[in-house]
């Protein structure tokens, strides 16, 4: 088995748990599909397209307001903004030698559960163990958008919120042993629950997206300044 295959098929494997959360949360979201006037079809394309479920979310909502095109853009723009930043920190995981094509490529796939699993490989990132984890999980989410417009309103209210609990279950089991190897990160995570915290609580005007976007600048700065990685040894 050549090298790059084994890459891909680890990346399945790996991708698996990341699927089964999507899966869920994008039950939920299919709902909101149908709501909204969007088909199967419909939902399955958007969903394999935009991965964010908060970007996703509200260009459903918009969609649903029948607003315009340049405005559901924008708010979808708006609302995975964060990514922009994770794609500076992901961009140092590729070898020199990455085409710009496999860069490109695995930007477009580029969430938080899957940066979080690629950034947490060593070494270098092989751009086909990201491919294996992201097809896989993408497909489980758009399928997942299919399957709520399709029969989500059959399931109780109810089921359907508890469903989403899922996938912080699974960032969680994707974040905690990286804290468990390193106290810095540990210190980080702990810092980053109690300052989103405290901003939702002080600043409820802020929106998700935007105290992401904060305290990822400011936690990340923070952390390079007072505890700078030696590069040595990659």
């Amino acid at each position: 088995m050549s090298e790059k295959r084994s890459a891909f098929l680890r990346g399945c494997k790996n991708g698996i748990p990341i699927a089964a959360g999507y899966f869920a949360v994008a039950f939920s979201l299919g709902i909101s599909m149908k709501r909204a006037g969007i088909t199967a079809p419909q939902g399955f394309l958007l969903s394999f397209l935009n991965h964010a479920s908060a970007g996703e979310y509200a260009a459903i909502s918009a969609i649903g307001a029948s607003a315009s095109l340049l405005e559901t853009v924008l708010v979808t723009c708006i609302a995975d903004a964060r990514y922009l930043l994770m794609s500076f920190s992901f961009s140092q995981k590729f070898s020199p030698q990455t085409s710009l094509k496999d860069r490109l490529l695995c930007g477009f796939g580029i969430t938080d559960e899957l940066f979080a699993l690629a950034v947490a490989q060593p070494s270098y990132l092989e751009p086909m163990y990201f491919y294996g984890a992201f097809l896989t999980a993408a497909l489980c989410w758009a399928t997942g958008s299919v399957c709520g417009i399709i029969g989500g309103t059959l399931l109780p209210e109810r089921i359907v919120q508890a469903l989403s609990v899922a996938l912080y279950a699974m960032f969680l089991a994707i974040i905690i042993p990286q804290g468990r190897e390193d106290k810095v990160v540990a210190g980080l995570i702990l810092l980053a629950f109690v300052s989103s915290g405290l901003l939702a609580h002080f600043l409820p005007q802020l929106s998700e997206g935007t105290r992401v976007i904060i305290l990822t600048l400011v936690l990340c700065a923070l952390a390079a300044h007072f505890f700078p990685r030696k590069e040595e040894g990659r």
